[in-house]
């Protein structure tokens, strides 16, 4: 019988193991059941929070700059260099990771920072940048990140309007001829798991603005806010697919970086080099914190899977919570998924304990595709 070869491509267990800490977890219980089985670890992630961590994993270097928070205090970011490519997580900067508990500025929370980690990136020498958005604590359509790299944003008055997506209502001139020069030059790459608009019914205030503290009056006043901000920097422009990812960053990416929008998932498996990897393997095992409908649409598991699939090599996958029929992964590809909450039903110690369940779980896996 052909020597196993396992694949472990999984993204993080949000609130409990990193993508790095799932791979070590899945390898310690396969290991425990067939201890001589050879595995390959690849944490993969999106393009939202946990991106630099897989980039840095896979063999990236990790480096730091202090920027803008979302609101306005200094925070410290993370990105990823690897010779000339660099990989931006706008969360980093701009993220709800960055508000205190309860905390929330729907308003006026900025993305400046995600333009001074960009610029960090220019700064040492990155020709390519993927940059990776999500889980943002901001609606200003960009324009902080756009402020940051030089443009200006002008009221009736000429002075420059507020921080936030709310005080783009009082916008009256976008002179974006001031941006670095540098930007013109390189390949920017926006990675994103969701094709929202910028605006409208399946735009960002209205999808993910509550998330971010925002009322149904706040709601009303960003979508308003960032049509007319839309229709000062380019007309016809807010309907383009990932416009609205990350508060609308995407928009100011797209329609004044010149950034192309790839699916997050796809941009990162390239990056990370999951095709040799993928090659070398006879087992692939996935996986997130949840499996459910939103997995199936460019989430990590779904991307994995449809290359694996692609490539005839099986897949199963690990996960805290299973919210799809077993029809539904077949159709993803895959095989089996084998659930965390299986083993320990209170969600709450099934968090605090990912760990060794996760463990327990790989054991499983070994005894059902290695040891057939």
């Amino acid at each position: 019988m052909e020597t196993a070869r396992v694949l472990v491509a999984a993204d993080k267990f949000k609130g409990s193991l990193t993508a790095v800490q799932v791979a070590e977890r899945v390898t310690a219980g396969l290991r425990r059941v067939v201890p001589g089985v050879r595995v390959e670890t690849l944490p993969v992630a999106d393009g939202g929070d946990g991106t630099v961590a897989a980039a840095v994993a896979a063999g990236f270097e990790r480096r730091e700059a202090r920027v803008t928070g979302p609101l306005g205090d200094p925070v410290t970011a993370a990105y990823a260099l690897r010779g000339s490519t660099a990989v931006v997580e706008m969360a980093e900067a701009s993220g709800l990771q960055h508000l205190p508990d309860g905390v929330f500025a729907p308003l006026t929370a900025t993305t400046y920072g995600s333009g001074e980690l960009l610029l960090a990136a220019l700064e040492a020498g990155a020709t390519t940048i993927v940059f990776g958005v999500g889980g943002s604590a901001t609606t200003d359509g960009g324009a902080g990140m756009l402020a940051a790299l030089g443009a200006r944003f002008l009221d009736a008055e000429g002075k420059s309007v507020g921080p936030g997506g709310g005080p783009l209502a009082e916008l009256a001139e976008a002179d974006i001829t001031g941006l670095d020069p540098r930007l013109a030059d390189i390949d920017l790459v926006l990675a994103s798991d969701v094709d929202n608009p910028l605006t409208g019914p399946k735009g960002a205030p209205e999808v993910y603005g509550r998330q971010k503290g925002a009322s149904e009056g706040d709601i009303a006043v960003l979508d308003a806010a960032l049509a007319h901000y839309a229709s000062i920097l380019g007309p016809d422009t807010a309907a383009l697919p990932g416009a609205g990812a990350a508060g609308g960053i995407g928009y100011g990416a797209l329609v004044a970086l010149g950034a192309r929008f790839r699916p997050g998932i796809e941009v990162m498996l390239d990056v990370l080099g999951f095709a040799p990897a993928l090659a070398r393997a006879t087992l692939v095992i996935t996986g997130e914190g949840s499996l459910d409908e939103q997995t199936l649409h460019g989430k990590a598991p779904a991307g994995v899977a449809a290359a694996a699939r692609a490539a005839g090599i099986e897949v199963v996958a690990v996960c805290g919570r299973l919210a799809l029929p077993p029809e539904s992964l077949e159709k993803a590809g895959i095989r089996r998924a084998y659930a965390l909450a299986d083993l320990e039903p209170d969600p709450a110690v099934s968090m605090a304990q990912a760990g060794p369940l996760l463990e327990r779980a790989a054991e499983s896996i070994a005894r059902d595709f290695l040891l057939r």
